[in-house]
């Protein structure tokens, strides 16, 4: 009888020993946020003036009417979301044909392209920085959004192309070949039947093809010069700098670009839980 109560206590300890290390981790993660969150609505500036406790300092709107009223942000939001969605639409249609014909047609050179795209995504994007530059110059990419979205579309095809090809791999070519049967032509099993079964992938691929551009500061930095073609990196890093110290309004604009992270999770996660949880057909 000793024995059981033992284990019991032994249990008992070791559950609340791992209680104590999830909470005191979460406390890690969570505090961060939750700094943020308080910063924004304090009334205070400076993020030395910051109460260690949040929400401690009092409750204020004034960050967010100063960003909208004040700044460009307005301005900055809007040239983001269109580089951000034009990249992701682009990437999506030119990475899933590409690798539609990858993962159906056998051609001359197949496996050496193949092994170039992923060769070129082994590269870090800094490293071609100088190129990428003069390319712009001489097309007059530089300074416009569509310059940006140039860039961001040529460093997602590569790896996303890859990894949109080996889901619609397993998509049964059996499917193809009824299709075919029937009268449908490429382009009609392409959209009707691969592209539904590979929804799943696609919609990953729209949100990393989304994210990437959203909060991005070392290229905007590099193409874009005139303040009406500002990003929200540019626009928010600019509250802190060496000669400005406005923690709690680029507190109160990270939170704003927050809200399109929340509606896109909320719309598309059903359909990224149950997205590689067998959603393919397999031959």
């Amino acid at each position: 009888m000793s024995n059981i109560e033992d284990n019991s206590i032994v249990a008992k300890l070791n559950r609340a020993v791992i209680y104590v290390i999830f909470a005191i981790i979460a406390l890690f993660v969570i505090y961060p946020l939750v700094y943020v969150v308080s910063a924004a609505f304090a009334p205070t500036n400076s993020i030395a003036a910051l109460n260690i406790v949040p929400f401690k300092d009092g409750f204020t709107l004034k960050h967010f009417a100063h960003l909208f009223k004040n700044t460009d942000y307005g301005k900055w939001f809007m040239n983001t979301l269109i580089i951000a969605v034009s990249t992701s639409a682009i990437t999506i249609v030119i990475a899933s044909l590409s690798a539609y014909v990858f993962s159906r047609f056998h051609f001359k050179f197949k496996k050496p392209f193949l092994m170039s795209l992923l060769i070129l995504q082994i590269f870090p994007s800094f490293v071609g920085m100088i190129a990428i530059y003069v390319i712009l110059l001489r097309v007059g990419g530089l300074d416009t959004l569509w310059g940006l979205v140039l860039v961001y579309v040529a460093g997602n095809i590569p790896y996303n192309t890859w990894l949109v090809k080996n889901y619609m791999d397993t998509v049964s070519k059996n499917l193809d070949e009824a299709a075919r049967i029937d009268g449908a032509g490429h382009f009609r099993i392409f959209a009707t039947i691969v592209m539904p079964i590979a929804r799943p992938i696609i919609t990953f691929l729209g949100i990393t093809s989304f994210t990437a551009p959203w909060m991005d500061y070392i290229f905007p930095k590099m193409v874009l010069r005139s303040v009406e073609k500002q990003t929200l990196a540019l626009g928010l890093f600019s509250f802190v700098t060496e000669k400005k110290n406005e923690f709690t309004t680029f507190a109160a604009g990270s939170l704003i670009v927050a809200i399109p992270f929340v509606i896109f999770f909320v719309i598309t996660q059903k359909t990224l839980i149950t997205s590689f949880g067998g959603a393919a057909v397999k031959e």
